[in-house]
């Protein structure tokens, strides 16, 4: 695939092209989701990360919840949830109010991220671990996917999580090996490879993911070299989509990618191995995260 790819658009000082513009679906069953979180005093990925996919997630009952409060310690480039190296401390019901939230919105199969919690011993895996555990006694049926941190390279945290055997086991890379140190404020290129093939040895039932924005300034080139990383690790399923800048602080978009590059790059993963590639303009870590699941179960 050529680096000037007729496909891809300079953002300069462009609008938004067409393809990124869509309707609002309804705005009662919207209503219900976020009342209920608001209800429960929970944070969701969608909202505190500025997710395009919000408005859609909501309206069918479902949302990824965020971990750990909503205060991270590092403060990556592509993200706009909060940051302090001290947040609030840990809200011993978080786990059970998830749960319940689980259980009244009917989920099953539900999407559990964390913020990075570097001041913590554990980086708040024994309560990710918690939360897994007061999911599946409050409804057993209920399938789980889990997006953590890297826990600062410490395995014996991240083991915590494994231990829980969560059918599909997430982290992503986010961006190629050239642009990490500058997209990601702590986490690097290598440490995210060795935790997937941690992930996939430990896991052997379970489902591994991880996930690429496009649109940083990448080069064709670059977003082969992570998949071909990424399909040696072992992961089942790859996601794409389009990096859009949450607000003025964070990095700028360097190109829109149109679907039909998205289709080219899913296509190409999966002729290289990978199981299953979800790639779209829109397409995020946990975007119809129980359809992927599903046709995961199928391959």
């Amino acid at each position: 695939m050529e680096n000037d790819h007729p496909l891809k658009v300079l953002k300069e000082k462009a609008p938004l092209p067409s393809w990124l513009h869509r309707k609002l679906p309804s705005q009662k069953e919207y209503s219900i989701t976020d009342n209920l979180i608001n209800e429960k005093m929970l944070a969701t990925v969608c909202e505190e990360a500025k997710c395009p996919n919000r408005f859609e997630c909501y309206s069918k009952k479902t949302a990824t919840f965020l971990l750990l409060g909503k205060i991270c310690t590092r403060a990556c480039g592509f993200c706009e949830i909060g940051y302090s190296k001290n947040p609030p401390a840990l809200d011993a019901k978080e786990g059970k109010k998830v749960a319940e939230s689980v259980v009244t919105l009917g989920l099953n199969h539900v999407v559990l991220t964390q913020v990075a919690r570097d001041d913590l011993l554990d980086g708040g895996a024994g309560a990710i671990a918690n939360t897994i555990r007061e999911i599946r006694k409050a409804r057993p049926s209920c399938t789980i996917e889990v997006l953590t941190s890297d826990y600062h390279g410490n395995r014996e945290a991240l083991d915590i999580v494994l231990a829980e055997k969560p059918e599909i086991f997430n982290y992503n890379i986010e961006t190629v090996r050239r642009l990490t140190p500058k997209v990601r404020h702590k986490a690097t290129y290598d440490r995210t490879l060795s935790i997937l093939a941690h992930a996939k040895k430990t896991l052997p039932e379970s489902f591994i993911k991880s996930g690429l924005m496009l649109g940083l300034g990448e080069e064709d080139y670059e977003i082969e070299e992570a998949l071909k990383d990424l399909l040696n690790t072992g992961v089942h399923i790859v996601t794409m989509g389009q990096y859009m800048q949450p607000s003025k602080k964070k990095l700028r978009v360097k190109e829109y990618i149109h679907p039909e590059a998205f289709q080219k790059w899913k296509i190409r993963g999966e002729d290289l191995g990978i199981p299953f590639v979800h790639a779209g303009p829109y397409v995020r870590s946990s975007y119809n995260a129980q359809e992927v699941f599903e046709r995961l179960r199928q391959l």
